[in-house]
Protein backbone atom coordinates (compact mmCIF):
# COMPACT_ATOMS: atom_id res chain seq x y z
CA UNK A 1 0.00 0.00 0.00
CA UNK A 2 1.06 3.54 -0.80
CA UNK A 3 -0.07 7.02 0.25
CA UNK A 4 0.12 10.09 -1.89
CA UNK A 5 -1.95 12.35 0.55
CA UNK A 6 -0.06 12.68 4.07
CA UNK A 7 1.03 15.42 5.95
CA UNK A 8 3.90 15.91 8.33
CA UNK A 9 6.38 18.72 10.43
CA UNK A 10 9.58 17.67 10.99
CA UNK A 11 11.78 18.81 13.98
CA UNK A 12 13.65 21.53 11.78
CA UNK A 13 10.47 22.98 10.56
CA UNK A 14 8.63 23.48 14.50
CA UNK A 15 12.11 24.51 15.96
CA UNK A 16 11.82 27.88 12.58
CA UNK A 17 8.07 28.50 13.59
CA UNK A 18 9.54 28.81 17.37
CA UNK A 19 12.54 31.17 16.69
CA UNK A 20 10.09 33.07 13.81
CA UNK A 21 6.66 33.06 16.12
CA UNK A 22 6.54 36.79 16.02
CA UNK A 23 7.43 37.41 12.19
CA UNK A 24 4.36 34.54 11.41
CA UNK A 25 2.64 35.07 14.25
CA UNK A 26 2.27 31.68 15.17
CA UNK A 27 0.25 31.12 18.56
CA UNK A 28 -0.72 27.45 20.48
CA UNK A 29 -3.95 27.71 22.32
CA UNK A 30 -4.99 24.93 24.01
CA UNK A 31 -9.24 24.64 23.17
CA UNK A 32 -10.24 21.10 25.15
CA UNK A 33 -8.47 19.36 27.84
CA UNK A 34 -8.77 15.86 25.52
CA UNK A 35 -7.03 17.20 22.69
CA UNK A 36 -3.27 18.77 22.09
CA UNK A 37 -2.95 22.03 21.26
CA UNK A 38 -4.04 24.28 18.68
CA UNK A 39 -1.93 25.84 16.45
CA UNK A 40 -2.56 29.19 14.15
CA UNK A 41 0.02 31.41 12.11
CA UNK A 42 -1.56 34.59 11.54
CA UNK A 43 -4.45 34.24 12.79
CA UNK A 44 -6.50 31.59 10.75
CA UNK A 45 -6.78 28.07 9.91
CA UNK A 46 -6.11 26.58 13.38
CA UNK A 47 -5.66 22.72 13.35
CA UNK A 48 -4.61 20.91 16.36
CA UNK A 49 -1.15 19.89 16.71
CA UNK A 50 -1.31 16.03 17.08
CA UNK A 51 1.98 14.29 18.04
CA UNK A 52 1.52 12.63 14.86
CA UNK A 53 2.03 15.94 13.10
CA UNK A 54 5.27 16.32 14.93
CA UNK A 55 6.74 12.93 16.40
CA UNK A 56 8.76 11.54 13.45
CA UNK A 57 8.85 7.42 15.25
CA UNK A 58 5.24 7.82 16.33
CA UNK A 59 4.48 8.81 12.59
CA UNK A 60 6.58 5.68 10.72
CA UNK A 61 5.16 3.61 13.19
CA UNK A 62 1.45 4.11 12.30
CA UNK A 63 2.44 3.88 8.54
CA UNK A 64 4.23 0.37 9.47
CA UNK A 65 1.30 -0.60 11.66
CA UNK A 66 -1.11 0.46 8.39
CA UNK A 67 1.30 -1.72 5.74
CA UNK A 68 2.22 1.31 4.26
CA UNK A 69 4.99 0.81 1.98
CA UNK A 70 5.59 4.41 0.73
CA UNK A 71 4.39 7.90 2.08
CA UNK A 72 5.02 10.64 -0.38
CA UNK A 73 4.53 13.19 2.55
CA UNK A 74 3.68 16.99 1.73
CA UNK A 75 3.98 19.94 4.20
CA UNK A 76 0.76 21.47 5.56
CA UNK A 77 -0.91 23.91 3.74
CA UNK A 78 -1.17 26.37 7.16
CA UNK A 79 2.78 26.72 6.20
CA UNK A 80 2.55 27.66 2.54
CA UNK A 81 2.96 31.60 4.33
CA UNK A 82 1.85 32.90 0.92
CA UNK A 83 0.19 35.84 2.49
CA UNK A 84 3.72 36.70 3.92
CA UNK A 85 6.64 38.81 2.55
CA UNK A 86 8.28 36.41 -0.36
CA UNK A 87 11.48 36.24 1.88
CA UNK A 88 9.65 34.74 4.55
CA UNK A 89 7.81 32.27 2.88
CA UNK A 90 11.29 31.31 0.91
CA UNK A 91 12.93 30.66 4.12
CA UNK A 92 10.99 28.43 5.71
CA UNK A 93 9.88 26.66 2.24
CA UNK A 94 13.54 25.97 2.11
CA UNK A 95 13.74 24.62 6.01
CA UNK A 96 11.01 22.45 5.50
CA UNK A 97 11.91 21.07 1.98
CA UNK A 98 15.81 20.17 3.40
CA UNK A 99 14.01 17.88 6.66
CA UNK A 100 11.89 16.42 4.26
CA UNK A 101 14.81 15.70 2.09
CA UNK A 102 16.58 14.49 5.64
CA UNK A 103 13.59 11.95 6.33
CA UNK A 104 13.87 10.66 2.42
CA UNK A 105 16.98 10.15 2.79
CA UNK A 106 16.79 8.36 6.05
CA UNK A 107 14.04 6.40 5.43
CA UNK A 108 12.72 4.29 2.62
CA UNK A 109 9.66 4.23 3.29
CA UNK A 110 9.03 8.67 2.75
CA UNK A 111 9.54 9.75 -0.38
CA UNK A 112 8.73 14.00 -0.16
CA UNK A 113 7.06 17.09 -1.70
CA UNK A 114 8.11 20.15 -1.43
CA UNK A 115 6.15 23.36 -0.33
CA UNK A 116 7.11 26.54 -2.54
CA UNK A 117 7.09 30.98 -2.36
CA UNK A 118 4.44 30.65 -4.82
CA UNK A 119 4.59 34.57 -3.85
CA UNK A 120 7.32 34.75 -6.09
CA UNK A 121 7.03 32.40 -9.10
CA UNK A 122 10.61 33.01 -10.14
CA UNK A 123 11.98 31.88 -6.82
CA UNK A 124 9.56 29.20 -6.18
CA UNK A 125 10.72 27.40 -9.91
CA UNK A 126 14.65 27.77 -8.09
CA UNK A 127 13.30 26.31 -5.28
CA UNK A 128 11.33 23.76 -7.07
CA UNK A 129 14.58 22.88 -9.04
CA UNK A 130 16.76 22.97 -6.21
CA UNK A 131 14.59 20.70 -3.80
CA UNK A 132 14.31 17.92 -6.53
CA UNK A 133 18.15 17.85 -7.20
CA UNK A 134 18.26 16.93 -3.79
CA UNK A 135 15.57 14.22 -4.13
CA UNK A 136 12.01 15.44 -3.29
CA UNK A 137 9.62 14.16 -5.98
CA UNK A 138 7.76 17.65 -7.09
CA UNK A 139 5.94 20.02 -5.25
CA UNK A 140 2.44 20.96 -2.90
CA UNK A 141 0.86 23.75 -3.85
CA UNK A 142 -2.14 26.04 -3.46
CA UNK A 143 -5.11 26.54 -5.78
CA UNK A 144 -3.22 30.24 -6.38
CA UNK A 145 -1.92 32.50 -4.73
CA UNK A 146 -4.12 35.90 -3.68
CA UNK A 147 -6.46 36.60 -6.39
CA UNK A 148 -4.51 34.69 -9.00
CA UNK A 149 -5.46 31.51 -10.43
CA UNK A 150 -2.15 29.12 -11.22
CA UNK A 151 -2.79 29.76 -15.44
CA UNK A 152 -2.24 33.53 -14.55
CA UNK A 153 1.23 34.32 -16.45
CA UNK A 154 2.89 35.26 -13.53
CA UNK A 155 3.23 31.70 -12.27
CA UNK A 156 4.71 30.89 -15.85
CA UNK A 157 8.65 30.24 -14.77
CA UNK A 158 7.26 27.93 -12.10
CA UNK A 159 5.05 25.51 -14.98
CA UNK A 160 8.13 26.01 -17.21
CA UNK A 161 10.42 24.41 -14.84
CA UNK A 162 7.80 21.75 -13.63
CA UNK A 163 7.46 20.72 -16.89
CA UNK A 164 10.84 20.50 -17.60
CA UNK A 165 11.82 18.30 -14.52
CA UNK A 166 8.70 16.04 -15.09
CA UNK A 167 7.75 17.81 -11.56
CA UNK A 168 5.13 16.16 -9.26
CA UNK A 169 2.55 18.84 -8.83
CA UNK A 170 -0.22 18.39 -5.92
CA UNK A 171 -2.56 20.84 -5.93
CA UNK A 172 -4.22 20.78 -2.23
CA UNK A 173 -6.80 23.70 -1.49
CA UNK A 174 -6.50 26.19 1.74
CA UNK A 175 -10.11 26.57 3.13
CA UNK A 176 -12.23 28.82 1.05
CA UNK A 177 -12.42 32.23 2.34
CA UNK A 178 -16.02 32.95 0.80
CA UNK A 179 -17.86 35.02 3.33
CA UNK A 180 -21.17 32.98 2.82
CA UNK A 181 -19.87 29.82 4.26
CA UNK A 182 -18.72 30.83 7.56
CA UNK A 183 -21.01 28.07 9.26
CA UNK A 184 -21.21 24.89 10.40
CA UNK A 185 -18.33 24.09 8.88
CA UNK A 186 -18.65 24.90 5.30
CA UNK A 187 -15.11 26.25 4.81
CA UNK A 188 -13.68 23.04 4.86
CA UNK A 189 -16.61 20.52 4.29
CA UNK A 190 -17.60 22.28 0.99
CA UNK A 191 -15.06 25.13 0.45
CA UNK A 192 -11.63 22.79 0.22
CA UNK A 193 -13.63 20.66 -2.49
CA UNK A 194 -14.51 23.90 -3.98
CA UNK A 195 -11.43 25.55 -4.20
CA UNK A 196 -9.80 22.27 -5.79
CA UNK A 197 -13.12 22.24 -8.38
CA UNK A 198 -12.54 25.94 -9.64
CA UNK A 199 -8.50 25.48 -9.92
CA UNK A 200 -8.92 22.21 -11.57
CA UNK A 201 -11.54 23.13 -13.91
CA UNK A 202 -9.39 26.25 -14.81
CA UNK A 203 -6.54 24.20 -15.68
CA UNK A 204 -8.31 21.71 -17.65
CA UNK A 205 -10.15 24.72 -20.07
CA UNK A 206 -6.93 27.16 -20.61
CA UNK A 207 -5.30 24.82 -22.36
CA UNK A 208 -2.11 24.29 -19.91
CA UNK A 209 -1.95 20.76 -19.88
CA UNK A 210 -0.93 20.55 -23.61
CA UNK A 211 1.40 22.95 -23.15
CA UNK A 212 2.64 22.02 -20.09
CA UNK A 213 2.64 18.11 -20.77
CA UNK A 214 5.41 16.47 -18.32
CA UNK A 215 3.85 17.79 -15.37
CA UNK A 216 2.10 15.28 -13.28
CA UNK A 217 -1.26 17.07 -11.53
CA UNK A 218 -2.16 15.44 -8.54
CA UNK A 219 -5.63 16.71 -7.32
CA UNK A 220 -6.73 16.52 -4.00
CA UNK A 221 -9.68 14.95 -2.37
CA UNK A 222 -10.52 13.17 -5.41
CA UNK A 223 -10.80 16.02 -7.47
CA UNK A 224 -13.04 17.78 -5.65
CA UNK A 225 -16.55 18.46 -7.39
CA UNK A 226 -15.06 18.73 -11.01
CA UNK A 227 -15.75 14.60 -12.21
CA UNK A 228 -19.33 14.61 -10.95
CA UNK A 229 -19.85 17.55 -13.45
CA UNK A 230 -17.51 16.95 -16.79
CA UNK A 231 -20.63 16.50 -18.31
CA UNK A 232 -21.55 20.12 -18.09
CA UNK A 233 -18.27 21.03 -19.29
CA UNK A 234 -18.56 18.56 -22.27
CA UNK A 235 -21.95 20.34 -23.27
CA UNK A 236 -20.44 23.76 -23.06
CA UNK A 237 -17.66 22.27 -25.19
CA UNK A 238 -20.33 20.97 -27.84
CA UNK A 239 -22.14 24.66 -27.96
CA UNK A 240 -19.59 27.77 -27.06
CA UNK A 241 -16.19 28.05 -29.09
CA UNK A 242 -15.42 30.40 -26.38
CA UNK A 243 -15.14 26.73 -24.53
CA UNK A 244 -13.44 24.64 -27.66
CA UNK A 245 -11.00 26.90 -28.63
CA UNK A 246 -8.57 26.62 -26.27
CA UNK A 247 -9.19 22.41 -25.89
CA UNK A 248 -7.94 19.79 -28.59
CA UNK A 249 -10.29 17.55 -27.09
CA UNK A 250 -13.53 17.04 -25.15
CA UNK A 251 -12.85 18.13 -21.43
CA UNK A 252 -13.93 14.49 -20.40
CA UNK A 253 -10.43 13.75 -22.35
CA UNK A 254 -8.43 16.14 -20.30
CA UNK A 255 -10.09 14.76 -17.04
CA UNK A 256 -7.87 11.87 -17.42
CA UNK A 257 -4.31 13.27 -17.68
CA UNK A 258 -4.74 14.49 -13.65
CA UNK A 259 -3.74 12.47 -11.32
CA UNK A 260 -6.38 11.56 -8.53
CA UNK A 261 -6.23 11.04 -4.46
CA UNK A 262 -8.41 8.15 -2.94
CA UNK A 263 -9.74 10.53 0.12
CA UNK A 264 -13.80 10.60 -0.79
CA UNK A 265 -14.49 8.62 2.25
CA UNK A 266 -17.35 7.24 0.45
CA UNK A 267 -17.26 3.55 -1.89
CA UNK A 268 -19.42 5.12 -4.30
CA UNK A 269 -18.13 7.95 -5.40
CA UNK A 270 -14.47 6.35 -5.27
CA UNK A 271 -16.00 3.51 -7.78
CA UNK A 272 -17.66 6.02 -10.07
CA UNK A 273 -14.14 7.71 -10.48
CA UNK A 274 -12.20 4.82 -11.21
CA UNK A 275 -14.39 4.06 -13.75
CA UNK A 276 -14.65 8.02 -15.11
CA UNK A 277 -10.61 8.53 -15.13
CA UNK A 278 -9.53 4.72 -15.05
CA UNK A 279 -7.80 2.90 -12.14
CA UNK A 280 -4.30 4.08 -13.19
CA UNK A 281 -5.01 7.57 -12.45
CA UNK A 282 -6.71 6.99 -8.97
CA UNK A 283 -3.71 6.60 -6.18
CA UNK A 284 -4.61 5.76 -2.57
CA UNK A 285 -3.92 8.97 -0.52
CA UNK A 286 -5.31 9.59 2.99
CA UNK A 287 -4.86 13.10 4.18
CA UNK A 288 -3.21 11.07 7.79
CA UNK A 289 -3.27 13.15 10.29
CA UNK A 290 -5.71 15.50 10.31
CA UNK A 291 -9.51 14.97 11.75
CA UNK A 292 -10.93 14.04 8.51
CA UNK A 293 -7.74 11.95 6.90
CA UNK A 294 -9.25 8.43 5.73
CA UNK A 295 -7.21 6.55 7.71
CA UNK A 296 -5.78 3.74 6.26
CA UNK A 297 -6.17 4.08 2.35
CA UNK A 298 -8.98 2.34 1.39
CA UNK A 299 -7.68 1.74 -2.57
CA UNK A 300 -6.32 -1.64 -3.47
CA UNK A 301 -2.19 -1.43 -4.12
CA UNK A 302 -1.79 -0.31 -7.71
CA UNK A 303 2.30 -0.64 -7.30
CA UNK A 304 2.66 0.07 -11.05
CA UNK A 305 0.19 3.41 -11.03
CA UNK A 306 2.10 4.66 -8.16
CA UNK A 307 5.94 4.08 -9.41
CA UNK A 308 4.76 5.58 -13.02
CA UNK A 309 3.85 8.48 -11.30
CA UNK A 310 6.17 9.11 -8.46
CA UNK A 311 8.99 7.06 -9.39
CA UNK A 312 10.56 4.38 -7.25
CA UNK A 313 12.54 5.84 -4.39
CA UNK A 314 12.78 2.65 -2.29
CA UNK A 315 15.98 1.16 -3.04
Amino acid sequence: MYDVHTHFIPTEVMDWLEENKRRVNAAKEKKDADKSVFLNINGKWAFELKELFIDEQLYLEKQKESGIVQSLVSPIPQLFLYEFDKETTLELSKVYNDALCRMSKSFPSIAGLATLPLNAPGLAADELSRSMSKGLKGAIIGPGCGNLLLTDAAFTPLWEEANRLGSVIFIHPLLSEDPRLRRRMMPNLIGVPWETTLCATDILLSGMMDKYPRVKILLAHGGGLLPYQVGRLDKGYSQWEQVKSTLQAPPSEYLKRFWYDSVLWNSEALQFLLKLVGEEKVLPGSDFPFDLCAWPPVLAENEAAYLSFVGDSRS
